[in-house]
């Protein structure tokens, strides 16, 4: 099996999973995002105690990429620091921007690594980074848009 095939089977099984997709009891932030540009809504709601994400999970809709960006990133960040999630969400940020491109340093990543080529199609790179700048903004606390 190719790489490509690993990355596209990797976001096929997070898009279709409900693992992530949920609402979790006692959020300490709940916050939504959305990219008006192509209609996509996630709801992202943190549980965070002694500056540690003890859960997370979201609902929402939109396309497979800004699904399984979301779901993928939930695994990530669950049991790590607010502050190790917010370098991990510049990590992210960095490489569909195709601004860091060592594989060293993206390892980090882990399965979201399957969202590096995104930066070929900036159309999409909106749909990957929504779910990690609703968690940036809900990170720093930063309000629902009104």
């Amino acid at each position: 099996m190719e790489l490509n095939q690993i990355y596209t089977q990797i976001l096929t099984e997070h898009n279709n999973s409900k693992r992530n997709k949920h609402h979790i009891e006692n959020p300490t932030a709940t916050l939504k995002g959305v990219n008006p540009s192509c209609g996509d809504e996630i709801e992202l709601e943190l549980r965070e105690k002694n500056g540690v994400i003890e859960d997370a999970g979201f609902t929402g809709v939109g396309c497979a990429i800004s699904q399984a960006s979301a779901s993928i990133m939930i695994d990530l960040i669950k049991g790590k620091s607010t502050d190790e999630a917010l370098k991990l969400a510049q990590t992210f940020f960095g490489m569909v921007k195709n601004e860091i491109t060592d594989e060293k340093r993206l390892e980090v990543l882990d399965e979201a690594i399957a969202l590096k080529d995104i930066s070929h199609m900036p159309a999409r790179v909106k749909c990957a980074v929504l779910g990690w700048h609703t968690l940036e903004n809900a990170i720093k606390g930063e309000k629902d848009p009104e």
